[in-house]
């Protein structure tokens, strides 16, 4: 696991310390993390061996999970932290259970540790957004919505009044700079009265990779 820093900008006010698994170095590549392309589901092609697949990579996300997020704790001091997740881009009621296996892994994880709290439904999308991972005119897929602006959390999520007075952890499966989206949520959790928020994403994207799926 590593550190850094999320440093401030027009969506964030203030710099946020952060942890991530590993690089997140282009899709298919060996030493990528790409269970994490399988559990986006974008498709939705679930035959009996994209299930098989599916499951397989909500395993793989569980080990990192369990082995990371105790760390985290630990390093940060706190007797407990609440998970909250990133959403995807689109309304959550667009997307099916199969296509929701990052929020359930997270969710299920929880159960299994010591010291966390589940925020999984604490931030819940009700507006569809742009996807941003996707390359422009993607055949097949209706990427409607917005791209990221600054508040575009609030505009376009149900936050919950629970966030209050928590330390937050926040989750996401890919941190890439520049995109905004994760800096964007946490402010919005700050904005609802967490009392801190760290994050954490099972990859970064290297410099000059922003394609996930190239």
């Amino acid at each position: 696991m590593h550190h850094f820093t999320i440093s401030s900008n027009d969506y964030l006010r203030k710099d946020i310390q952060a942890f991530y698994h590993t690089d997140y170095v282009g899709h298919k590549k060996t030493e990528n993390p790409n269970y994490i392309n399988i559990l986006k589901n974008t498709y939705n092609k679930c035959s009996t061996s994209d299930l098989t697949k599916l499951n397989r990579a909500a395993e793989d996300l569980r080990d990192v999970l369990v082995e990371d997020l105790p760390q985290i704790l630990q390093l940060l001091s706190l007797k407990t932290l609440t998970l909250c997740v990133v959403p995807r881009a689109k309304a959550e009621t667009t997307y099916t259970p199969n296509q929701l296996f990052f929020k359930s892994t997270i969710s299920e994880v929880v159960k299994q540790l010591n010291g966390f709290s589940d925020g999984t439904n604490y931030i819940i999308r009700h507006t569809n957004t742009k996807t941003t991972h996707l390359p422009p005119n993607t055949p097949n897929y209706n990427n409607d919505g917005v791209s990221p602006y600054p508040r575009i959390t609030v505009e376009t999520c149900n936050i919950s009044s629970d966030v209050k007075d928590r330390d937050i952890l926040l989750i996401d499966d890919v941190y890439t700079k520049k995109v905004n989206i994760d800096e964007d949520a946490i402010q919005a959790l700050l904005d609802k009265g967490a009392h801190s928020v760290t994050f954490y994403a099972v990859g970064r994207t290297k410099e000059k990779t922003y394609d996930l799926f190239g």
